[in-house]
């Protein structure tokens, strides 16, 4: 991760009072990672994030575990899609493909 993802990744961080609190990771236009300090979740800084990152690169795309249910909800309530399941074998967990139409 801290070898080869991170340094192929475009990272914006939220920070609060000079302390971060949450981040959203991109490789092109698919979200790598969207992570918010659970004390912040329900205040519109994921949607925000999010809008960040649509008005630079358009729709996005993200793959979440189906057993992710707040990641799931949040992607929902943002107006992704689903386009596809698969299993991703190294966790035996169900994975949704997700994107917003464009």
């Amino acid at each position: 991760m801290r070898d080869i993802y991170l340094p192929n990744a475009e990272t914006w961080v939220l920070l609060q009072e000079m302390t971060p609190i949450g981040f959203i990771a991109l490789i092109g236009n698919e979200i790598g990672g969207l992570f918010l300090d659970p004390a912040f979740h329900g205040r519109g800084h994921g949607r925000a994030l999010t809008d960040h990152a649509v008005l630079l690169h358009g729709p996005l795309s993200v793959e979440v575990f189906a057993k992710n249910d707040i990641g799931r909800r949040f992607y929902d309530r943002y107006g992704f899609v689903e386009t596809e399941r698969y299993l991703h074998e190294p966790s035996g967990e169900v994975t949704l493909k997700m994107a917003i139409p464009a």
